[in-house]
């Protein structure tokens, strides 16, 4: 089962499946800015706030949405114990995640409104690649569902770009910035980041960072200063979900 929820929300990295029309998908440029309030999301895991990005998929027929995030954002969420094979008597490690929290602001004619929540699972996560998959419990949460960029050429040096995270945590949950792509294949601890200067403190981890035209292309996971961030882009994603 799982493997199948895997494959379901992760084949639009598939380069087989990735469907040539991918840039139909996307808003008009008017409905950018809503669109991108859509599908970002607030991130809960015990003391920690960060942010996430939905892709909502069919599963068994029924409207899926998972999130994707930042590995460090829901860590402390995780456990880890052993279990002994009856039969043989050997010890293994197993590895457990307590459920993640989602939220999703709602606004009103400029006022916020109030929120909804939801338990969402943790049903992939590497520590190395700083990076997570989780399923929202609840079936259709939302209709909403990101765009990933999927063109092979990557946006040059210069490219202006936005990014939507929860600044902050919950308290600047859904802010929106912009900036420009700075530098392309930063290598830190042997992995391969790009760099963007869209604002972002503490709890935009995980959050999107997109192009104007609201196509999704990295994840914003580190920053040494509001203007100075690292992202995981989506060619890095794409080659992780076709390992997974």
């Amino acid at each position: 089962v799982t493997r199948t929820i895997l494959v379901l929300a992760l084949v639009c990295f598939s380069a087989g499946a990735a469907p040539p029309s991918w840039r139909d998908k996307l808003p008009p440029a008017d409905k950018v800015p809503q669109y991108l309030q859509d599908v970002s999301v607030t991130i809960k895991a015990g003391s920690a706030e960060g942010s996430g990005v939905i892709v909502t998929r069919l599963v068994g027929g029924s409207k899926t949405n998972f999130v994707w995030t930042a590995a460090h954002v829901v860590d402390g969420l995780r456990s880890t114990g052993e279990v002994i094979d009856p039969g043989t008597g050997t010890k293994r490690q197993v590895i457990k995640f307590q459920d993640a929290r989602i939220v999703k602001e709602l606004v009103e004619n400029g006022r916020r409104v109030g929120e909804l929540a939801m338990d969402a699972s943790v049903v992939r996560f590497s520590k190395t690649e700083d990076l997570a998959l989780l399923k929202v419990r609840k079936t259709g949460f939302v209709d909403a569902s990101a765009v990933f960029y999927l063109d092979d050429p990557i946006p040059p040096i210069g490219t202006k770009l936005l990014h939507v995270g929860s600044l902050l945590g919950q308290l600047g949950a859904n802010s929106m910035t912009s900036g420009i792509q700075s530098q392309i294949g930063r290598t830190l601890e042997q992995i391969e980041f790009d760099q963007q200067t869209v604002t972002a403190f503490p709890g935009s981890s995980g959050g999107g960072v997109y192009l104007e035209n609201g196509a999704y292309i990295a994840m914003l996971v580190r920053g040494a200063g509001e203007g100075f961030n690292l992202s995981i882009p989506v060619r890095r994603m794409r080659k992780w979900a076709t390992r997974a």
